[in-house]
């Protein structure tokens, strides 16, 4: 056993989750890139785009005037270190809800999932981890973080870090995402999920936690999608 998980077994009470296997299998789905933009191959040959392709076009204003205002080297570098921060908490998360001895990982990695852990061990009875989903009425695909009961009730559950906390006017993106996946898991395995979970968790030392209903955000999803069929067609 590695020093981390010495540590963090020395230092919390690490939980056991249980799993329930599905009434279905799920179909793998391959990705491919069009035009610089991520799709997803379906079993039937489909070609749906990524459902963080499709709302990204939802935050581009606001992303380029922050890239003009750091300049694109400063912007690049820390994406690159978001990108890199956030796959390695993903992963400890991952090898934690699967019961797997935790994964070797640099110093903030490792705090901030001691940071969110307590979070985390409101979650059991895991349905899909890192599964790959998709809705052939929707028209979009993608690959969910979690599906789970969170404090007893059925959610879509989905990993997030930052630097510093961020107002929920920020992150309406993220609800969006996960009333998609509540849409894509009912046609797939014909079971409803109506609440969408979101766990931030910042190198500040804050864990934000969004509870939302998916019926608010199916609105802004299907413009959302409608938009970008008319923007890429």
């Amino acid at each position: 056993m590695n020093q981390m998980n010495t540590f963090l077994k020395e230092k919390f009470h690490m939980k056991s989750f249980d799993h329930v296997k599905l009434n279905t299998v799920l179909p793998d789905i391959s990705t491919q890139n069009i035009e610089g933009k991520r799709f997803y191959v379906t079993p039937e040959g489909n070609k749906y785009p990524s459902i963080t392709t499709v709302l990204s076009g939802r935050s581009k204003e606001g992303i380029l005037k922050w890239r003009q205002s750091v300049g694109n080297d400063v912007a690049n570098q820390i994406m690159r270190s978001a990108a890199k921060r956030g796959t390695a908490v993903h992963q400890l998360v991952e090898d934690y809800l699967n019961n797997d001895e935790l994964s070797k990982q640099d110093v903030l990695p490792v705090a901030l999932f001691s940071i969110l852990k307590p979070e985390l061990d409101n979650i059991n009875n895991i349905r899909i981890q890192e599964g790959g989903l998709y809705s052939n009425r929707l028209g979009v695909a993608g690959r969910v973080d979690c599906i789970a009961e969170y404090k007893g009730k059925l959610s879509v559950i989905d990993f997030k870090t930052s630097t510093k906390e961020k107002k929920e006017e920020w992150v309406e993106n993220y609800f969006i995402q996960g009333s998609a996946y509540c849409e894509m898991y009912e046609e797939r395995l014909s079971q409803a999920i109506d609440q969408v979970v979101i766990l931030i968790v910042t190198e500040d030392g804050a864990v934000q936690t969004f509870v939302k209903d998916k019926k608010d955000y199916l609105p802004l999803l299907e413009m959302a999608i409608k938009d970008f069929n008319e923007t890429n067609n």
